[in-house]
């Protein structure tokens, strides 16, 4: 099916924006009420884009995961990044930062005192990536990927970088368990791009400008759109500027997962483990730091998916 025929549409997402202080926004497309993931995406946060004043800068305390992997990718600014396994890594636009939670990590995301010292801006999104069953509890590990080793394919108007997984042919250098795909596009005025369905579960994500599906019509940056399975369709970009947009996606979980918090896990008993383990302060520490985010209070059970 294509774009010019039936509707390519399952479902959009309009996520909401939550304001963390300072004006900084975020906007979480994943979980949502319509659609709790997309192939292993269980979790996407877009952050900013925003400028913090001289002084000011992101503030994320040390938290722990376990049973997933987080992926972060920056537009715009730069984050500096520490964690339990000792690394302290800053990522800039276009590079990766993949964490590999596994049977518990910890780890912060700040600001670095440098930038600090004047305005500094930052845009970007962090996804979480469920693992696969048999990959939950292994050991944990990071990965930085410079912009440089990640694959680009380019066309009329088109410039496509593959972030993590494989599509259209070409495959990240990235120690991605599950069977996925997440692609960074950007399309000039006028260009267009066909999204083939090489996944049974495939998902667009509107960074900027706007885009249009043909038949389906034209979306605004901020917004999720989840594909039929199967759907082939044409990305175009009507103007007046450069859109872009990250694709997104893989094949189905090989069974339900359950979230709570930072924690995601094929059993609930996992996650209620990984909270006592938290409290109890059993999870290893990051070097260097000295605060942390306490286990919020939460009613009820994790919340299962799908």
């Amino acid at each position: 099916m294509d774009n010019t025929d039936i509707s390519a549409l399952d479902i959009v997402i309009v996520p909401p924006t939550h304001d963390l202080g300072d004006g900084f926004k975020v906007r979480r497309a994943l979980p949502s009420r319509e659609r709790r993931m997309v192939g292993p995406f269980v979790f996407l946060d877009q952050m900013g884009p925003h400028v913090f004043e001289p002084g000011r800068g992101l503030d994320v305390r040390p938290h722990p995961h376990v049973c997933l992997a987080t992926v972060t990718y920056l537009f715009d600014g730069e984050i500096l990044h520490r964690d339990s396994v000792g690394s302290v890594q800053p990522i800039r636009p276009g590079e990766v930062n993949w964490m590999t939670a596994g049977k518990g990590i910890v780890h912060s995301e700040r600001t670095d005192s440098v930038l600090r010292q004047g305005a500094s801006n930052l845009f970007g999104l962090q996804c979480w990536v469920a693992l696969p069953s048999r990959h939950e509890e292994t050991d944990p590990a990071f990965a930085h990927i410079e912009a440089g080793e990640l694959p680009v394919i380019e066309g009329e108007g088109v410039s496509a970088r593959v972030v993590a997984g494989s599509y259209w042919g070409k495959r990240a250098p990235v120690p991605a368990l599950s069977s996925m795909f997440y692609v960074d596009v950007r399309l000039a005025p006028g260009a267009r791009v066909g999204m083939p369905p090489e996944y049974a579960e495939q998902a667009l994500y509107i960074v900027a400008g706007r885009l249009d599906l043909g038949r389906d019509g034209v979306f605004e940056a901020g917004q999720l759109v989840v594909l039929k399975p199967g759907a082939h369709v044409v990305l175009a970009a009507p103007g007046p500027g450069e859109t872009r947009v990250m694709l997104l996606g893989g094949e189905p979980l090989d069974g339900p997962r359950y979230l709570s918090w930072n924690f995601v896990a094929s059993s609930e008993e996992r996650i209620e483990q990984a909270k006592r383990d938290w409290q109890a302060g059993a999870f290893p520490q990051v070097p260097g730091e000295t605060e942390f985010i306490p286990l919020p209070e939460q009613k009820g059970k994790p919340v299962r998916y799908p």
